[in-house]
């Protein structure tokens, strides 16, 4: 792994993780402004917190060295929520600035995703 991918991988992961967790905590809290958002879109305020808690473990995961495979379900679980959120926001007739979190959140995914080192990545024995 060259130098300016290992940048480009721990520039993604670590703001990829910020807006994870700090995401998560505010889910998982309830904060007002999150409570009101999830009843505008429709979903059950319970939701918050599977989804606070996903975010958390999913953080982890990638985050701790190895367990590739625990690694490609949390990129893959980012990238479910993350779309979702976006679609969400969209069939909720929202402006552009309330899924401007989920659209950076959702290219962090990819970025660290595809920038990950070998060590991070599932590998097929041959």
């Amino acid at each position: 792994m060259t130098k300016r991918n290992k940048i480009i991988y721990w520039v993604a992961t670590i703001w990829l993780s910020l807006g994870m967790t700090s995401s998560g905590i505010v889910q998982i809290i309830k904060v007002p402004e999150e409570v009101q958002m999830m009843t505008h879109l429709g979903y059950p305020l319970y939701f918050l917190t599977i989804i606070g808690v996903w975010k958390l473990l999913g953080v982890v995961a990638i985050l701790v060295p190895k367990l590739p495979l625990i690694k490609e379900w949390a990129y893959a679980g980012f990238f479910f929520t993350m779309s979702g959120a976006i679609l969400s926001h969209i069939a909720g007739g929202d402006s552009t600035k309330e899924f401007f979190g989920p659209v950076l959140l959702l290219i962090l995914t990819a970025v660290s995703w595809y920038f990950r080192p070998t060590d991070r990545k599932i590998t097929v024995n041959q």
